[in-house]
């Protein structure tokens, strides 16, 4: 009797249930169908509110057309993907180093390293980027950078250190048994083995960096949000609230859809197997011809 096991790949079942049937298959067309509908329900009200409190009106989207607004947007942008660039940077090197110190065979290293990485992952961010902007009298934007440098780091630590430990530990074996220091089977055998395997994790926390630099909007960094904000209430007609949401919305979801696809890519590309491309050899032709060493028979 074959089992659902036995049955993979024969017929596409799963290891866990088995194809849906005919009756099944439309109720779960009847379930999508019906999602669809509801969603498509909830975006008509949304777009008939919209029209009812006159969130259309020429009034709230001239301003956009201004060059005064458009540069202040543009500004905007330009000091979100700044700190975001800033942030990522410093978060990749101290999630290094911090990974490193977590891998040491060292307790006075690991201990230390362990320590700071919990505390960081568990510590809100805005509450670092508070306690950095108030406390210590930091501008701006150098606050806004520690707080996401010191949390993002702190997760990306976790990522390097789960990376470099899913190796097989027979690979770090063999390194050692031909000679090879801890530095180099770090650096030659774990990491470009391990690198695969994070990059998806790693670009899906910059997700979480490029979507938290909105919070230096709430100490008053000139950010993105921050430049919708001026928009919005310091208009003196209408407060478009919604068109100024409107327009920043698409961008901040554009930017981080982009970096997820990234993720999802490279997620594709780890879960096919690498193919080794076979070395060019060149056609046999003719060989010489051989020649008759045997000495003749007396």
């Amino acid at each position: 009797m074959k089992s659902v096991f036995s049955r993979r790949g024969e017929s596409g079942a799963s290891a866990l249930y088995d194809i849906p049937g005919p009756r099944t298959r439309r109720r779960h067309a009847l379930y999508g169908v019906a999602a669809t509908a509801v969603l498509l329900g909830l975006l008509g009200w949304l777009v008939y509110l919209l029209f009812d409190t006159d969130q259309f009106t020429a009034a709230k989207w001239t301003p956009f057309e201004y060059v005064g607004i458009q540069e202040l947007l543009l500004r905007g942008l330009g000091n979100t993907l700044k700190a975001f660039a800033i942030s990522a940077v410093l978060a990749l090197a101290l999630g290094t180093l911090l990974a490193v110190g977590r891998l040491s065979e060292h307790r006075l290293v690991r201990w230390p390293a362990t320590t700071l990485v919990e505390f960081f992952r568990a510590m809100p961010v805005l509450v670092m980027i508070f306690f950095v902007f108030i406390a210590l009298k930091v501008q701006p934007l150098p606050a806004l950078v520690t707080g996401l440098t010191l949390y993002n780091g702190a997760v990306l630590a976790e990522v390097f250190r789960s990376g470099i430990a899913s190796v097989d530990r027979g690979q770090r074996e063999a390194a050692y048994a031909l000679g090879m220091r801890k530095t180099q089977v770090m650096a030659y055998v774990l990491i470009p083995q391990a690198v695969r395997a994070m990059l998806p994790s790693i670009i899906s926390q910059l997700v979480v960096a490029l979507k938290d630099t909105s919070l230096g909007f709430l100490i008053t960094y000139e950010e993105f949000l921050h430049a919708g904000k001026l928009i919005a209430s310091n208009l003196d007609y209408d407060l478009p609230f919604i068109p100024v949401v409107m327009v920043i919305s698409p961008v901040y979801i554009g930017m981080c859809m982009l970096l997820s696809w990234l993720a999802r890519w490279l997620a594709r590309r780890e879960r096919r197997d690498p193919k080794a491309k076979a070395a060019a050899t060149p056609e046999p032709g003719p060989g010489a011809p051989l020649q008759n060493t045997a000495s003749p028979a007396h």
